[in-house]
């Protein structure tokens, strides 16, 4: 049991230095009545390729508190040192003042120097 302790504290701030290899960048697009469309880059800082890489877009109230969210596929790989564009959707909801974009899930891939 203690094992599993260890590692659920470990587990977070490895998450968080492997998020520290991204930087994310948008605009808002477009707006419509229904939804609010978001394009931006990930940047890889990482010296190995990011694979299946998604962004999570949230629409955010002046207090910071999540009102919207929207899930986008950015790409299946984003090579080492290198962006990819993605484009978003969020819906569109009252008291909208701003909105924050991360990386939501990826995995590292092998480095492009590497050979199998």
């Amino acid at each position: 049991m203690a094992a599993v302790a260890l590692l659920a504290l470990t587990a977070v701030p490895l998450a968080a230095r492997a998020q520290a290899n991204f930087k994310v960048t948008y605009q808002v697009e477009q707006t419509d009545a229904r939804r609010v469309y978001l394009t931006g880059r990930v940047y890889n800082a990482a010296s190995v390729d990011a694979v299946d890489v998604y962004v999570t877009a949230e629409a955010l109230d002046a207090s910071g508190k999540v009102l919207a969210r929207g899930i986008a596929f950015v790409a299946g790989s984003i090579p080492a040192r290198s962006d990819a564009d993605f484009s978003a959707r969020v819906p569109n909801v009252a008291g909208t003042t701003g909105f924050r974009v991360s990386v939501s899930s990826f995995r590292f891939g092998l480095g492009r120097s590497e050979s199998p």
